[in-house]
């Protein structure tokens, strides 16, 4: 089974939801979104993966978010998008890709469904 993990090392809850996948016997390929951001094209297919547009991925406890106005509702999903490229912190984390479907795992144990 090929796993994916967009992954922040500082995030307590990605690194359970590493220590989740690694329990069933499985090494993720391990993706450290800030040191290698995904590309627009990633992005948008994780998005889209996902569902509920860009808003959902984006992490609204960053210092970043309040600076940048990310909150107000009128930004479309490509106003959200450029942020999340210019500013990887904002996307919010983990995210898991399997052949079952790829989820903000948030809680960790969300993790359990896909796989």
């Amino acid at each position: 089974m090929t796993i994916t993990i967009f992954h922040n090392p500082a995030c307590g809850t990605s690194r359970n939801t590493l220590a989740m996948i690694r329990q069933r016997g499985v090494e993720p390929m391990v993706v450290d979104y800030l040191k290698s951001p995904p590309d627009r094209e990633q992005l948008v297919a994780l998005i889209d993966a996902i569902g509920g547009g860009a808003r959902a991925l984006l992490r609204d406890k960053e210092r970043i978010y309040g600076e940048l106005g990310l909150g107000d509702p009128s930004l479309g999903d490509d106003a959200l998008i450029d942020a999340i490229l210019a500013h990887p912190v904002l996307m919010n984390r983990p995210i898991v890709t399997t052949p079952k479907g790829t989820r903000l795992c948030r809680p960790a144990d969300m993790v359990l469904e896909l796989l």
